[in-house]
């Protein structure tokens, strides 16, 4: 993750249930002193950083980010919230299933700021993606899409804040069902249960 880690939170809040069927195994970081980092160290989730700066290129980044994922073995990868695009390594080592949301409905807006282009365009509707990571930017299989209307006076950030509110409830739900019934991914199609 990158940032203030609030799809974490809804997933970590989630994951209390045991209902819920699935857990946080350890939480990724490509920069300290993030919020995300302290909401997994309160639930006692392990977590690791791994910066791109501490390596001499790309390439290594990628190999060791891949190499301290796989250690903790986990059935899903959630890359919610983290900003830098996966390498070729990660992508083959985890391929089908890391999964990402983006804020807007792709394929439109893809990039860093869904919201302030979906209002730069116009749209009256916007909202959310979860998707299969792939080689592109927000450009894999789609696995769940929530609608936000666009309200009349909104700005970047209060269209935003809307669209986390319907990505987080998206996010939990998706990501529990595809733990707990499983999920085939058929070129563009991903479809609940095996």
């Amino acid at each position: 993750m990158s940032g203030a880690g609030t799809n974490l939170q809804a997933l970590l809040v989630a994951c209390g249930d045991p209902a819920y069927g699935a857990q946080v195994v350890a939480v990724g970081a490509d920069r300290d002193g993030i919020d995300g980092l302290r909401r997994a160290a309160d639930e006692r989730v392990p977590t690791f950083i791994e910066r791109v700066a501490d390596h001499p290129d790309r390439d290594a980044w990628d190999a060791a980010l891949t190499d301290k994922v796989a250690a903790y073995a986990p059935d899903l990868v959630v890359l919610a919230g983290f900003m830098k695009l996966a390498g070729p390594l990660f992508l083959r080592r985890f391929a089908g299933r890391t999964v990402n949301t983006h804020p807007a409905l792709s394929p439109s807006f893809p990039g860093m700021h869904g919201p302030r282009d979906a209002l730069a365009y116009g749209v009256k509707i916007t909202g959310a993606t979860l998707f299969v990571v792939d080689e592109g930017v927000d450009s894999g299989p789609i696995v769940a899409q929530v609608a936000v209307p666009v309200a009349a006076g909104d700005d970047e950030h209060s269209l935003h804040e809307r669209i986390k509110v319907g990505e987080h409830q998206m996010l939990v739900e998706s990501v529990g069902r595809m733990v707990r019934e499983g999920f085939t991914l058929d070129d563009r199609s991903v479809r609940f249960g095996t």
